[in-house]
């Protein structure tokens, strides 16, 4: 089997998963709504966001439009690359980090696209699956379904600190997704690796 399509299937199995989970907290879990798996520092906790990774946002109809057009070209720059270095044969490990990160994108996209389109909304109720009355939004209009929560510090500055002294605070605060992390993965390898990665791949050209 070609590097091409390897990654291809990488990708696929990747996108299944992230969507199997968030397909899952969407029919099972109304906004707000989380549970424990291991004590208070992991916990699902059902939020959706109108934007990028990790709740944030660009405010407005339009930035979101603009947020997902951004999107669709990052994920078709992505994917320009990916499918060069497989060609070129470049490092593994570079392949996997990008192909992680196409993956990621992909996958945020993909609830952006259509969530709004075949969900109705999660607000006091449990959403349905392509319901009757249609779906809470219109194309590229969808919201990116988050639900890991790591809240491994929780607790107050010490009176001492500046600025912040005596006030509450929780680390690692954000709520994201299993998309996100394949960025978050992909990324941190390319940092850690990029010497490696990028010198084998000058070599091999």
């Amino acid at each position: 089997m070609s590097l091409i399509k390897k990654s291809a299937l990488f990708i696929v199995v990747l996108l299944i998963l992230d969507q199997i989970f968030k397909i899952w907290i969407k029919t099972h879990m109304m906004l707000g709504e989380e549970f424990s798996i291991f004590g208070d520092w992991f916990i699902i906790h059902f939020i959706e966001n109108n934007g990028m990774a990790f709740g944030m946002e660009l405010e407005g109809k339009w930035g979101k439009i603009l947020l997902s057009l951004f999107r669709i070209v990052a994920i078709c720059g992505i994917g320009w690359y990916l499918n060069d270095i497989c060609k070129k044969k470049a490092p593994k490990g570079l392949i996997l980090s990008i192909g992680l990160i196409f993956a990621g994108a992909m996958g945020n996209i993909i609830d952006s696209a259509f969530y709004g389109m075949i969900f109705n909304d999660s607000y006091y109720q449990v959403a349905s699956f392509m319901p009757e009355a249609g779906g809470y939004s219109s194309f590229l209009h969808g919201k990116v379904v988050d639900m890991l929560y790591f809240p491994l510090v929780d607790g107050n500055f010490p009176s001492w600190v500046p600025v912040w002294g005596g006030e509450h605070f929780v680390f690692f605060r954000p709520v994201f997704n299993v998309a996100d992390s394949y960025i978050t993965i992909g990324v941190i390898f390319i940092l850690l690796f990029h010497k490696k990665y990028f010198v084998e791949e000058k070599t091999k050209n």
